[in-house]
Protein backbone atom coordinates (compact mmCIF):
# COMPACT_ATOMS: atom_id res chain seq x y z
CA UNK A 1 0.00 0.00 0.00
CA UNK A 2 2.88 2.41 1.06
CA UNK A 3 4.90 1.48 -2.14
CA UNK A 4 0.79 2.35 -4.48
CA UNK A 5 1.10 5.82 -2.78
CA UNK A 6 4.34 6.26 -3.77
CA UNK A 7 3.96 5.69 -6.82
CA UNK A 8 0.85 7.63 -7.24
CA UNK A 9 2.30 10.97 -5.73
CA UNK A 10 5.51 10.85 -7.98
CA UNK A 11 2.74 10.56 -10.70
CA UNK A 12 1.28 13.06 -10.04
CA UNK A 13 4.02 15.31 -9.58
CA UNK A 14 5.20 14.89 -12.96
CA UNK A 15 2.24 15.63 -14.67
CA UNK A 16 2.04 18.92 -12.56
CA UNK A 17 5.82 19.73 -13.60
CA UNK A 18 4.59 18.96 -17.41
CA UNK A 19 1.38 20.89 -17.16
CA UNK A 20 2.64 24.06 -15.70
CA UNK A 21 4.03 26.29 -18.68
CA UNK A 22 0.50 25.26 -20.24
CA UNK A 23 -1.68 26.19 -16.93
CA UNK A 24 -3.68 29.56 -17.80
CA UNK A 25 -2.94 29.62 -21.56
CA UNK A 26 -5.93 30.78 -23.46
CA UNK A 27 -7.13 32.90 -20.48
CA UNK A 28 -7.20 36.66 -20.77
CA UNK A 29 -4.80 38.48 -19.21
CA UNK A 30 -6.39 40.58 -16.29
CA UNK A 31 -6.23 43.89 -16.55
CA UNK A 32 -7.05 46.51 -14.00
CA UNK A 33 -10.35 48.37 -14.41
CA UNK A 34 -10.40 51.54 -15.18
CA UNK A 35 -13.25 53.79 -13.96
CA UNK A 36 -15.25 56.95 -15.20
CA UNK A 37 -14.39 60.04 -13.89
CA UNK A 38 -16.80 63.03 -13.18
CA UNK A 39 -14.85 64.87 -16.25
CA UNK A 40 -15.49 61.94 -18.32
CA UNK A 41 -19.07 61.76 -17.24
CA UNK A 42 -19.76 65.26 -17.82
CA UNK A 43 -18.47 65.57 -21.39
CA UNK A 44 -20.98 66.46 -24.38
CA UNK A 45 -21.88 63.47 -26.63
CA UNK A 46 -20.17 64.98 -29.60
CA UNK A 47 -17.71 67.53 -30.46
CA UNK A 48 -16.80 70.55 -33.21
CA UNK A 49 -14.07 70.78 -35.20
CA UNK A 50 -12.07 73.92 -35.62
CA UNK A 51 -8.72 75.58 -37.62
CA UNK A 52 -9.26 73.10 -40.29
CA UNK A 53 -6.86 74.49 -43.01
CA UNK A 54 -5.98 73.16 -46.36
CA UNK A 55 -2.25 74.68 -46.13
CA UNK A 56 -1.28 73.45 -42.49
CA UNK A 57 -0.91 71.08 -40.43
CA UNK A 58 -2.73 71.90 -37.17
CA UNK A 59 -1.55 70.21 -34.11
CA UNK A 60 -2.64 71.32 -30.20
CA UNK A 61 -4.89 74.88 -29.19
CA UNK A 62 -4.85 76.13 -26.26
CA UNK A 63 -7.67 78.57 -25.27
CA UNK A 64 -8.12 81.62 -22.85
CA UNK A 65 -11.19 84.49 -22.70
CA UNK A 66 -10.23 88.28 -22.87
CA UNK A 67 -12.35 90.76 -20.63
CA UNK A 68 -14.86 91.23 -23.83
CA UNK A 69 -15.75 87.02 -23.53
CA UNK A 70 -13.76 86.57 -26.56
CA UNK A 71 -12.43 83.49 -27.33
CA UNK A 72 -8.39 83.08 -27.87
CA UNK A 73 -6.83 80.24 -29.45
CA UNK A 74 -3.14 79.98 -29.61
CA UNK A 75 -2.04 76.85 -31.53
CA UNK A 76 0.87 75.15 -33.29
CA UNK A 77 1.17 74.25 -37.54
CA UNK A 78 3.50 73.75 -39.66
CA UNK A 79 3.42 73.89 -43.77
CA UNK A 80 1.61 70.95 -45.29
CA UNK A 81 4.33 70.60 -48.12
CA UNK A 82 7.84 70.37 -46.29
CA UNK A 83 6.86 70.54 -42.60
CA UNK A 84 7.43 68.68 -39.63
CA UNK A 85 6.62 69.28 -35.29
CA UNK A 86 10.35 69.09 -35.58
CA UNK A 87 11.88 71.22 -37.48
CA UNK A 88 9.65 74.12 -38.67
CA UNK A 89 6.31 74.66 -36.51
CA UNK A 90 5.28 77.84 -35.20
CA UNK A 91 2.57 79.50 -32.99
CA UNK A 92 -0.23 80.76 -34.58
CA UNK A 93 -2.99 82.91 -32.85
CA UNK A 94 -7.00 82.71 -33.98
CA UNK A 95 -10.01 84.40 -32.44
CA UNK A 96 -13.95 83.75 -32.25
CA UNK A 97 -16.78 84.96 -30.35
CA UNK A 98 -17.69 81.60 -29.16
CA UNK A 99 -15.28 78.15 -28.16
CA UNK A 100 -16.67 76.27 -31.14
CA UNK A 101 -16.08 79.20 -33.56
CA UNK A 102 -16.08 80.23 -36.17
CA UNK A 103 -12.53 81.34 -35.65
CA UNK A 104 -10.34 84.06 -37.86
CA UNK A 105 -6.64 83.48 -37.76
CA UNK A 106 -4.94 85.96 -37.27
CA UNK A 107 -1.31 84.83 -38.39
CA UNK A 108 1.93 84.00 -36.64
CA UNK A 109 2.88 85.05 -33.18
CA UNK A 110 5.92 82.73 -32.20
CA UNK A 111 8.51 80.80 -34.93
CA UNK A 112 12.05 79.93 -34.50
CA UNK A 113 14.38 82.99 -33.82
CA UNK A 114 17.30 81.79 -36.13
CA UNK A 115 21.29 80.85 -35.13
CA UNK A 116 22.49 81.02 -32.36
CA UNK A 117 19.10 81.03 -29.57
CA UNK A 118 17.79 78.35 -27.89
CA UNK A 119 14.17 78.30 -29.78
CA UNK A 120 16.20 78.39 -32.90
CA UNK A 121 13.54 76.39 -34.64
CA UNK A 122 10.55 74.53 -33.94
CA UNK A 123 8.13 76.17 -32.04
CA UNK A 124 5.47 74.25 -30.63
CA UNK A 125 2.97 73.05 -27.71
CA UNK A 126 1.57 76.37 -26.61
CA UNK A 127 -0.33 76.14 -23.32
CA UNK A 128 -1.98 79.65 -22.17
CA UNK A 129 -2.97 81.22 -19.22
CA UNK A 130 -4.53 84.06 -17.45
CA UNK A 131 -2.63 85.37 -14.49
CA UNK A 132 -4.17 88.63 -13.35
CA UNK A 133 -3.44 91.17 -15.82
CA UNK A 134 -1.42 89.21 -17.71
CA UNK A 135 -1.16 86.66 -20.49
CA UNK A 136 1.09 83.73 -20.04
CA UNK A 137 2.11 81.67 -23.07
CA UNK A 138 4.29 78.52 -22.29
CA UNK A 139 5.87 76.94 -25.41
CA UNK A 140 8.96 74.68 -26.54
CA UNK A 141 11.84 74.86 -29.21
CA UNK A 142 14.25 73.25 -30.14
CA UNK A 143 17.75 74.05 -32.43
CA UNK A 144 18.17 71.70 -34.66
CA UNK A 145 21.63 71.80 -35.09
CA UNK A 146 22.14 69.90 -31.91
CA UNK A 147 20.22 67.62 -33.42
CA UNK A 148 21.29 63.95 -32.77
CA UNK A 149 21.82 62.11 -36.03
CA UNK A 150 22.31 58.75 -34.79
CA UNK A 151 18.69 58.18 -33.31
CA UNK A 152 16.68 56.53 -35.50
CA UNK A 153 13.40 58.16 -33.63
CA UNK A 154 12.86 61.84 -33.49
CA UNK A 155 17.09 62.92 -33.70
CA UNK A 156 16.07 66.66 -32.93
CA UNK A 157 13.59 65.79 -29.91
CA UNK A 158 17.35 66.49 -27.79
CA UNK A 159 17.66 70.36 -28.06
CA UNK A 160 13.65 70.64 -26.69
CA UNK A 161 13.48 73.06 -23.71
CA UNK A 162 10.16 75.05 -22.08
CA UNK A 163 10.24 79.00 -22.85
CA UNK A 164 7.80 81.63 -22.12
CA UNK A 165 6.24 84.92 -23.59
CA UNK A 166 4.35 86.91 -21.68
CA UNK A 167 1.68 90.13 -22.81
CA UNK A 168 -1.05 92.40 -21.84
CA UNK A 169 -3.39 91.36 -23.89
CA UNK A 170 -3.83 88.24 -26.28
CA UNK A 171 -3.14 90.59 -29.39
CA UNK A 172 0.28 90.91 -28.25
CA UNK A 173 2.94 91.81 -28.35
CA UNK A 174 4.82 88.86 -26.58
CA UNK A 175 7.99 89.28 -25.14
CA UNK A 176 9.51 85.83 -24.70
CA UNK A 177 13.23 85.42 -22.70
CA UNK A 178 16.64 84.46 -23.83
CA UNK A 179 16.77 81.10 -21.88
CA UNK A 180 13.91 78.45 -21.29
CA UNK A 181 11.96 78.28 -18.17
CA UNK A 182 12.59 74.64 -17.76
CA UNK A 183 15.99 73.32 -19.12
CA UNK A 184 17.41 69.70 -18.73
CA UNK A 185 19.30 68.61 -15.89
CA UNK A 186 23.13 69.17 -16.24
CA UNK A 187 23.47 65.13 -14.70
CA UNK A 188 23.61 62.86 -17.29
CA UNK A 189 22.14 60.16 -14.98
CA UNK A 190 19.12 62.53 -13.94
CA UNK A 191 15.39 61.44 -15.29
CA UNK A 192 15.45 65.14 -16.88
CA UNK A 193 18.70 65.37 -18.89
CA UNK A 194 17.46 65.04 -22.22
CA UNK A 195 14.83 66.82 -23.17
CA UNK A 196 11.90 69.10 -21.50
CA UNK A 197 8.48 69.46 -22.82
CA UNK A 198 4.86 69.48 -22.64
CA UNK A 199 4.40 72.48 -20.35
CA UNK A 200 1.67 72.67 -18.02
CA UNK A 201 0.83 75.91 -15.78
CA UNK A 202 -0.51 76.41 -12.14
CA UNK A 203 -1.28 79.56 -10.16
CA UNK A 204 -0.75 77.70 -6.88
CA UNK A 205 -2.99 79.03 -4.08
CA UNK A 206 -0.01 80.13 -1.91
CA UNK A 207 0.78 82.34 -4.11
CA UNK A 208 4.05 80.48 -6.40
CA UNK A 209 4.09 79.79 -9.94
CA UNK A 210 3.98 76.29 -10.97
CA UNK A 211 5.11 74.85 -14.29
CA UNK A 212 4.83 70.97 -15.11
CA UNK A 213 6.83 69.51 -17.67
CA UNK A 214 6.96 66.15 -19.38
CA UNK A 215 10.39 64.33 -19.68
CA UNK A 216 11.46 61.64 -22.23
CA UNK A 217 13.96 59.75 -19.81
CA UNK A 218 15.62 58.05 -22.93
CA UNK A 219 18.97 57.04 -21.04
CA UNK A 220 17.83 55.04 -18.69
CA UNK A 221 14.26 53.18 -18.90
CA UNK A 222 13.14 54.89 -22.08
CA UNK A 223 10.09 56.44 -20.35
CA UNK A 224 7.96 59.67 -20.33
CA UNK A 225 7.29 61.24 -17.01
CA UNK A 226 5.81 64.00 -15.40
CA UNK A 227 7.57 66.70 -13.00
CA UNK A 228 7.16 70.14 -11.93
CA UNK A 229 9.00 73.05 -11.14
CA UNK A 230 8.29 76.00 -8.94
CA UNK A 231 8.91 79.84 -9.07
CA UNK A 232 7.99 83.05 -6.61
CA UNK A 233 7.70 85.19 -10.21
CA UNK A 234 5.65 83.97 -13.54
CA UNK A 235 9.26 84.64 -14.84
CA UNK A 236 11.22 82.46 -13.10
CA UNK A 237 13.89 81.01 -11.50
CA UNK A 238 12.00 78.18 -11.46
CA UNK A 239 13.64 75.47 -9.10
CA UNK A 240 12.44 72.06 -9.78
CA UNK A 241 10.93 69.78 -7.07
CA UNK A 242 13.30 67.18 -5.19
CA UNK A 243 11.20 64.73 -5.45
CA UNK A 244 10.28 63.93 -9.18
CA UNK A 245 9.07 63.04 -11.15
CA UNK A 246 5.47 63.54 -9.67
CA UNK A 247 3.83 61.39 -12.44
CA UNK A 248 5.37 57.99 -13.44
CA UNK A 249 4.07 54.40 -13.61
CA UNK A 250 0.51 53.27 -12.18
CA UNK A 251 -0.12 49.96 -10.07
CA UNK A 252 -1.11 47.23 -12.32
CA UNK A 253 -0.42 48.51 -15.68
CA UNK A 254 2.90 49.03 -17.80
CA UNK A 255 2.30 51.94 -20.04
CA UNK A 256 3.47 55.93 -20.06
CA UNK A 257 1.55 59.42 -20.19
CA UNK A 258 2.76 62.70 -21.66
CA UNK A 259 0.84 65.29 -22.19
CA UNK A 260 -0.17 66.78 -18.40
CA UNK A 261 -3.15 69.51 -18.20
CA UNK A 262 -3.66 70.57 -14.51
CA UNK A 263 -6.11 72.87 -13.44
CA UNK A 264 -7.85 74.07 -10.05
CA UNK A 265 -11.36 73.06 -9.43
CA UNK A 266 -12.92 72.84 -5.78
CA UNK A 267 -10.20 73.66 -4.00
CA UNK A 268 -8.49 70.27 -5.94
CA UNK A 269 -5.84 70.10 -8.55
CA UNK A 270 -6.75 68.21 -11.43
CA UNK A 271 -4.71 66.92 -14.31
CA UNK A 272 -5.34 65.01 -17.42
CA UNK A 273 -2.92 63.50 -19.61
CA UNK A 274 -2.41 61.23 -22.28
CA UNK A 275 -2.24 57.44 -21.81
CA UNK A 276 0.27 55.73 -23.75
CA UNK A 277 -0.55 51.97 -23.38
CA UNK A 278 -1.55 52.15 -20.19
CA UNK A 279 -5.36 50.93 -21.04
CA UNK A 280 -4.93 52.35 -24.83
CA UNK A 281 -3.03 54.75 -26.99
CA UNK A 282 -6.01 57.33 -27.83
CA UNK A 283 -7.90 58.37 -24.76
CA UNK A 284 -6.96 60.63 -22.10
CA UNK A 285 -6.51 59.82 -17.94
CA UNK A 286 -7.61 61.72 -14.86
CA UNK A 287 -5.75 62.16 -11.75
CA UNK A 288 -6.62 64.31 -8.62
CA UNK A 289 -4.73 65.64 -6.03
CA UNK A 290 -5.21 67.60 -2.41
CA UNK A 291 -1.22 69.22 -3.38
CA UNK A 292 -0.05 69.15 -6.40
CA UNK A 293 2.49 66.82 -5.85
CA UNK A 294 0.67 63.40 -5.01
CA UNK A 295 -1.83 62.18 -7.52
CA UNK A 296 -4.51 59.50 -7.05
CA UNK A 297 -4.87 56.52 -9.15
CA UNK A 298 -5.94 57.03 -13.12
CA UNK A 299 -9.72 57.39 -14.19
CA UNK A 300 -10.89 57.94 -17.42
CA UNK A 301 -10.75 61.95 -18.46
CA UNK A 302 -12.05 60.96 -22.07
CA UNK A 303 -12.68 58.33 -24.44
CA UNK A 304 -10.88 57.76 -27.80
CA UNK A 305 -11.51 61.02 -30.80
CA UNK A 306 -13.65 58.71 -32.68
CA UNK A 307 -16.62 58.54 -29.98
CA UNK A 308 -16.47 62.52 -30.05
CA UNK A 309 -15.24 63.73 -33.45
CA UNK A 310 -15.97 61.93 -37.42
CA UNK A 311 -12.52 60.22 -37.71
CA UNK A 312 -11.58 56.87 -37.74
CA UNK A 313 -11.18 54.51 -34.27
CA UNK A 314 -7.47 54.50 -34.92
CA UNK A 315 -6.97 58.20 -34.89
CA UNK A 316 -5.55 60.30 -32.12
CA UNK A 317 -6.95 63.02 -30.13
CA UNK A 318 -4.94 64.13 -27.97
CA UNK A 319 -2.89 67.82 -26.33
CA UNK A 320 -5.82 68.47 -23.98
CA UNK A 321 -6.28 71.86 -23.19
CA UNK A 322 -9.19 73.25 -20.21
CA UNK A 323 -10.94 76.43 -21.17
CA UNK A 324 -12.07 77.91 -17.82
CA UNK A 325 -14.76 80.73 -17.01
CA UNK A 326 -15.55 81.88 -13.84
CA UNK A 327 -12.85 79.30 -12.22
CA UNK A 328 -15.16 76.58 -13.76
CA UNK A 329 -13.76 74.05 -16.81
CA UNK A 330 -16.28 74.78 -20.02
CA UNK A 331 -14.39 73.17 -22.48
CA UNK A 332 -11.43 70.57 -23.29
CA UNK A 333 -9.86 71.90 -26.75
CA UNK A 334 -7.65 68.84 -28.21
CA UNK A 335 -5.88 68.21 -30.97
CA UNK A 336 -7.21 65.90 -33.94
CA UNK A 337 -5.75 63.69 -35.87
CA UNK A 338 -8.30 63.36 -39.54
CA UNK A 339 -7.07 61.45 -42.53
CA UNK A 340 -4.79 64.30 -44.93
CA UNK A 341 -6.39 67.51 -42.57
CA UNK A 342 -5.03 67.48 -38.77
CA UNK A 343 -7.24 70.26 -36.88
CA UNK A 344 -8.55 71.26 -33.52
CA UNK A 345 -11.35 70.24 -31.48
CA UNK A 346 -13.55 72.00 -28.72
CA UNK A 347 -15.67 69.28 -26.45
CA UNK A 348 -18.35 70.63 -24.60
CA UNK A 349 -18.04 69.89 -20.45
CA UNK A 350 -21.20 69.98 -19.12
CA UNK A 351 -21.33 70.94 -15.24
CA UNK A 352 -22.64 74.02 -15.18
Amino acid sequence: MKMYTYKLFFLQAVILFFALPFIGCGQEEKVVQLEESWLSLSLADKGTLILQSADYTVWGCSPVYDDEGKVHVFFSRWPKEGGSWLVNSEIAHAVADHPEGPYKVRGTILSGRGEGYWDANSIHNPSVYRVGEKYVLLYIGNDTSKAEKWRDRAPEANSQRIGMAIADSPYGPWERFDAPMIDVSPDSNDWDEYCVVNPAFIHHPNGQFWIYYRAWDRNHDDRRKTGVAFADKIEGPYVKYDNNPVIDKFEGVNGQTEDPVMFRYRDRFHCVIRDMGNWDWLSSLYLSSEDGLNWSYPQRAKHTGSQYYNIPDDRRCERDQILMEDGIPEYIFSAVSRPGRNCGGVLKINIR
